[in-house]
């Protein structure tokens, strides 16, 4: 390797010690002044000429340094054994002369320098080691990535680069293996430790040398700083730092960065002033090494995400290499100097953090993106549905959506009540895929996902094209998720007669995509703009399906083991509202946190005897769990029983549920609701309420529930009979019975719903007794629970 210090040298005859022409640090600094300031005028002329004018110094600098290097290995064949006068050095406060020799290829010579022997250094006075040595010679192999630093003045990059680098490296580590060798073979250890430019000494022309020195100095000067000075320029033309580095991006009309070459150019100078070449060579070459670690990193990420695209041509490339890399460069960095490695660390995540939060948003492609797909997919197949257990159940959701303007509030909602599971917004859009030239629902991703992160909601988004709303309902049931991530839950608006309002008018979303949207393309990604999605609704208008289509929707879910929620006034919620109410007002905490009122009981079949089913703990496990999300901690439960006096049954149901309750840790304020006002008018609908004809009428649902059991353990799917025929009297009463136990006014109710009738024909009065119980009720979730959610066993 060049030394880095330049000095003049003389040699007298041969017969003679070869000399050194004397010198003070006035005159050094003098000197080397001289030469700094015209090499320094010139490396910035041609930086600012262009890239054009660097191949071409850099090219006859090649030519002088190839001649240096072949006059040196010549010298060391071709000079005989000389005495070297070492350099005058106050640091060993000597007076007389010292000399050493240069003894040619002498095998116990090459023996004595085999072994380290690490001494002072006899310019600073400093103990040399291992490390101190690696960070100054490091520096004379950083120039193989000067090639990755150019690769927008390149013309073909991709065929470049490796090629040019592979080379480099190689020829780079033969030529210091074998300088190494023949000054280990030929000079004495004492020369190596206190003559630095013993190159000069031994050479059949000493000022060849130096001619070198300068050479491949202003070489690696050029190469680094329009690497650098690139590399600036793509941060501020990417806009990375925001407007920080606007002035970098000043171009000149032929293309040259000459703000970047200049800015790149003043901060040498500032490190220059440290005069101490090698404190900056430490400080350089971690930084070095800390780009490499990155740059193995890289690789090392794209090799476990299996990209497809990935395909290095170098045939010795594995994970294993890039492993080794990165650890070797991190422990470099830390022997030449912990503080310093630790402080590169911190500057490069500063960075990595600024990019963050003020880089635009890009379509380069994200690395993190590919390690997550790898790795979500390997645990999918990892997440077996076979070992499903109801003591991990979770919601997973499918929120269909007819149009999101008109469902924001739901949708945030259902956010809350989801439980760290599966979250999908469904949406059907009525056509065939005949006729069409392509996929419409391509261009309406980036909507739905702006929307998202507007809301900031984590869910997915699913769309699909049918030709009715029923069986896109289905297709998505079918199709969505995978393997164990599959919805159990399906959450539905109700149908009624309500005007939709929008909620997204006037609204700007994030564009994330490039020309996702066919009607409205985004031409810069982190585009803001209004989102694309139809007006909603008038009141005139009809619907995109009948009340027939709906109810028969409810009824596919639940013959497809579904759990269905219908959603109601949640027009009307408004979350920010509801969840202040229990936040600390003033410093104090709000004693009048947000109610959730549960009703387990099928309010529209009375003559059931049961609160302990699989739908009542259902609905219970869902009011749980949107009280143990973070933004529902401070909610308080609040569960009705319907009780009549002096009903054996219903004390016993109350009984077992208040046990329930309590095996399952659920904290919830139970209160004891009479209804026997309400229940009477239906017991007169069947013709009497004697107390027998109760037991009778319990016996008898539970006759026909076993009856129901038994047919589906046979593989036939039934329905209840609801033979039952209920008066709007009695739903209405039901419904006036639950606005009168709603104070204080709850955040949201959970009803009970009923499975719907087997009779199609009976489904228009189903939909219209589940209107009437739950009108005007505000915020409310009819629920049917079909699955276990619940168990207290251990």
């Amino acid at each position: 390797m060049f030394p880095n210090t330049a000095v003049l040298r003389r040699a007298e005859t041969a017969d003679g010690p070869r000399k050194k022409t004397p010198q003070n640090s006035e005159w050094c600094l003098e000197w080397s002044y001289q030469l700094y300031c015209p090499c320094s005028a010139s490396l910035f002329f041609c930086e600012l000429v262009g890239a054009h004018i660097y191949a071409k110094a850099t090219f006859i600098i090649f030519i002088i340094v190839t001649t240096v290097l072949a006059s040196i290995f010549i010298s060391f064949f071709i000079v005989g054994p000389v005495v070297v006068i070492l350099p005058d050095t106050s640091v060993f406060n000597r007076t007389s002369l010292s000399i050493t020799n240069y003894t040619g290829f002498r095998l116990h010579t090459l023996e004595d320098n085999l072994l380290p022997s690490y001494t002072v250094d006899y310019t600073t006075g400093a103990m040399m080691s291992f490390a101190t040595v690696f960070a100054v010679m490091f520096n004379g192999c950083t120039g193989i990535m000067a090639g990755s630093n150019m690769s927008g003045d390149l013309k073909n990059p991709s065929y470049s680069i490796p090629r040019g680098t592979l080379a480099a490296v190689l020829i780079t580590f033969i030529t210091y293996n074998m300088l190494s060798v023949m000054a280990a073979w030929s000079c004495d250890r004492r020369l190596l430790q206190r003559d630095y430019s013993f190159l000069g000494d031994i050479n059949i022309w000493p000022p060849l040398v130096t001619v070198g020195i300068y050479s491949s100095t202003m070489s690696a000067a050029m190469s680094n700083l329009i690497g650098a000075s690139r590399i600036l320029y793509a941060l501020s033309k990417d806009n990375l730092f925001g407007g920080v580095l606007a002035l970098a991006r000043k171009t000149s009309r032929s293309g040259n960065p000459w703000a970047s070459v200049l800015v790149s150019w003043l901060l040498v100078q500032v490190v220059l002033f440290a005069g101490k070449l090698n404190t900056i060579a430490g400080i350089v070459t971690i930084f070095f090494l800390l780009v490499y670690a990155a740059v193995n990193l890289a690789c090392l990420a794209l090799e476990w995400a299996s990209a497809p695209n990935f395909r290095p041509s170098f045939r010795c490339f594995t994970w294993h290499t890039c492993t080794l890399g990165i650890l070797g460069c991190l422990i470099m960095m830390f022997l030449i100097s912990a503080i310093y490695a630790f402080a590169s660390i911190a500057f490069m995540l500063l960075l990595l953090m600024l990019i963050h939060y003020l880089g635009p948003i890009s379509n380069w492609g994200y690395i993190s993106q590919a390690l997550i797909f790898h790795q979500v997919r390997k645990y999918l197949l990892m997440l077996d549905v076979r070992k499903d257990h109801v003591k991990f159940w979770r919601p997973q959701v499918l929120l269909m959506v007819a149009n999101p303007r008109s469902c924001t509030g739901l949708m945030t909602f259902i956010n809350d009540l989801k439980k760290s599971g599966l979250y999908v917004l469904g949406h059907v859009k009525l056509g065939l895929l005949d006729g069409l030239p392509s996929d419409p629902l391509q261009s309406r991703y980036d909507s739905w996902l702006s929307l998202v992160d507007h809301l900031n909601i984590k869910a997915f988004v699913n769309l699909t094209l049918a030709d009715s709303v029923r069986h896109g309902v289905q297709n998505l049931l079918f199709i969505t998720g995978f393997g164990g991530m599959r919805p159990n839950t399906i959450v539905l608006g109700f149908y009624d007669d309500c005007t939709p309002q929008d909620h997204l008018q006037g609204k700007i979303l994030m564009s994330t995509g490039h020309g996702l949207d066919a009607v409205s393309p985004s031409k810069e990604p982190g585009e803001q703009r209004p989102p694309f999605f139809s007006i909603v609704r008038g009141a005139e208008e009809l619907k995109d399906l009948q009340k027939e289509e709906y109810v028969s929707v409810i009824a596919d879910a639940v013959k497809m083991g579904k759990n269905v929620t219908l959603a109601r006034y949640f027009n009307q919620f408004n979350r920010e509202e509801v969840l202040g109410s229990g936040r600390k007002i003033g410093g104090q905490q709000s004693m009048t946190g947000p109610f959730v009122d549960v009703w387990p009981l099928n309010l529209l079949r009375p003559d059931s005897c049961g609160y302990v089913d699989i739908c009542s703990l259902f609905l219970l496990q869902l009011a749980c769990v949107l009280q143990e999300t973070r933004a529902w901690k401070q909610a308080r439960l609040r569960l009705f029983l319907c009780v009549e006096a002096g009903c054996s049954l219903q004390e016993e149901e109350e009984t077992k549920l208040r046990v329930m309750l309590k095996e399952l840790r659920i904290s919830a304020q139970v209160q004891m609701v009479a209804w026997d006002q309400v229940v009477a008018l239906h017991w007169q609908r069947q013709g009497g309420r004697e107390g027998g004809n109760l037991v009778e009428s319990a016996q008898n649902e539970e006759r026909m529930e076993r009856e129901e059991k038994t047919e589906e353990e046979n593989g036939i799917q039934t329905f209840p009979n609801n033979a039952v025929q209920l008066t709007d009297e009695y739903i209405c009463a039901v419904n006036s019975l639950i606005h009168r136990h709603g104070a204080p006014k709850p955040a949201v109710r959970f009803l009970y719903l009923p499975r719907p009738p087997a009779d199609t024909n009976r489904y228009s009065a189903y939909l219209h007794q589940v209107d009437l119980l739950s009108r005007d009720l505000g915020p409310t979730l009819l629920i049917h629970g079909v699955t276990p959610v619940v168990t207290t066993d251990l």
